[in-house]
């Protein structure tokens, strides 16, 4: 029997039977994939271990905590544009409170690291009445599934303490990461087993050296064989005088003792230039430039190098995955009734509450070419709407034809004139006054 088809023994079967999964799902290659951990370099890869690396910890904050910030609104088409569907139930689900656990923010955090991590985020709609007033993240790791034989899909979530509860398939909102078949997103920690296993190693390579006090390793040769104690008491005291605490205390050779360096120094081994490789390379499988989590040098990371970066980011990073969750939301969450009408979308512009300069340039083009009046402006900066002239759409007329240049005078000079022909004793007036 190969070994995608033997059976675990009679240990992991219990567990399989008391967490609930089918026999046919009772094999090796399940079992693996449920453990979703692999080996690489002689490390463990899972999402614990792959999170202690500082440049994927850094890339799964910067995209989950970029998206999660960035204003989500639920709009309405209408004649005249559109407006935002405030009345909408998904609105407060989407802006105000998933469900009774998490803030919008914790949960498309959430969401989005199990994308960028394991390929799927998953959530359960909750339903009160037959409405939907809510969404509870369900983490990919404690969620399991067997197809049945009419065809249904039936899914397992083991809750915190242990206990199981079934999911219905119609109830559970998903959106894929990355995918190769249209339906299920791949698993960057399964894909990326290889390159990640090599940067652990190389961390724990350079802890290793560290801890050493950056010595070599050293072997001691003696022209006679030590009892088992007198290696046992060498020992102990070399532990005293070892490590980076204790460098530059120096062993006392005795009996002829001789002490020579094994291993590969460093150096030769380009332990930093590995540990740099490392940032590169996991930079990489998450599409963002390493600059972005504070790796390269003062060039890279300032100036207008920076801001081509950060408009990069926001078009090849940062664009997909907010696609990627618009669309999930306007396909599973509204009817097909309400996806005539209404559909939800990010609001990129969010981008800029930090940068006031940028805010302000960003402003003043949209008002001077009459696409937002003064008062919309100050609705997005929290503030009183003023009314009237301030909620009209304005225009700069410094770029006027040639042909019309003069003609504002012109007008107003006739408009002159028949006010004098009207009210003679008013013109005299206020000549006598311009004479003064």
């Amino acid at each position: 029997m190969s070994n995608q088809t033997k059976k675990p023994g009679r240990v992991k079967t219990a567990i399989l039977n008391w967490l609930g999964v089918p026999l046919d799902l009772q094999s090796d290659a399940f079992w693996q994939a449920w453990a979703s951990s692999t080996s690489a370099a002689g490390q463990r890869v899972n999402e614990n271990t792959v999170m202690s690396l500082s440049a994927a910890w850094a890339c799964t904050r910067l995209i989950s905590e970029a998206v999660a910030t960035l204003p989500l609104h639920l709009y309405e088409r209408t004649p005249d544009g559109r407006r935002r569907a405030v009345d909408h139930p998904l609105y407060g689900i989407l802006n105000r409170s998933p469900n009774a656990e998490s803030t919008p923010v914790t949960f498309w955090e959430s969401n989005t690291a199990a994308i960028l991590l394991r390929g799927n985020g998953f959530s359960e709609k909750q339903y009160f009445g037959g409405r939907l007033v809510g969404l509870k993240f369900l983490s990919p790791d404690r969620l399991s599934g067997s197809k049945l034989s009419n065809g249904d899909v039936r899914l397992m979530y083991t809750e915190e303490g242990g206990r199981q509860r079934p999911v219905r398939e119609k109830d559970l909102f998903h959106i894929p990461g990355f995918s190769l078949d249209g339906k299920w997103g791949l698993s960057t920690i399964q894909y990326g087993a290889a390159v990640f296993g090599s940067a652990l190693a190389a961390s724990q390579a350079a802890n290793s050296t560290f801890e050493k006090g950056l010595a070599p390793t050293v072997a001691f040769t003696m022209q006679q064989v030590l009892k088992k104690e007198q290696r046992e008491d060498f020992r102990e005291n070399m532990k005293t005088i070892s490590g980076a605490l204790n460098a530059g205390e120096s062993p006392l050779l005795e009996g002829g003792m001789d002490a020579k360096t094994i291993g590969i120094k460093p150096s030769d081994a380009q332990l930093l230039e590995s540990r740099s490789f490392s940032v590169e390379e996991v930079c990489r499988w998450f599409r963002v430039d390493p600059s972005m989590v504070g790796h390269g040098n003062k060039d890279s990371n300032w100036g207008t190098g920076l801001e081509q970066k950060l408009i990069g980011f926001l078009t090849f990073t940062l664009r997909p995955w907010l696609t990627r969750i618009e669309q999930a939301i306007n396909k599973h969450l509204l009817s097909p009734q309400d996806q005539r009408r209404f559909y939800a979308e990010f609001s990129i512009e969010g981008l800029l509450r930090a940068d006031s300069q940028a805010r302000s340039q960003f402003y003043s083009v949209m008002v001077n070419n009459g696409i937002m009046t003064r008062d919309e402006v100050r609705q997005l900066e929290n503030l009183p709407t003023k009314g009237g002239n301030a909620d009209v759409l304005t225009v700069q007329t410094a770029m006027a034809p040639l042909d019309s240049v003069g003609q504002a005078n012109d007008g107003d000079t006739a408009r002159a004139a028949l006010a004098a022909w009207l009210n003679p004793s008013q013109s005299s007036q206020q000549g006598n006054t311009d004479q003064d």
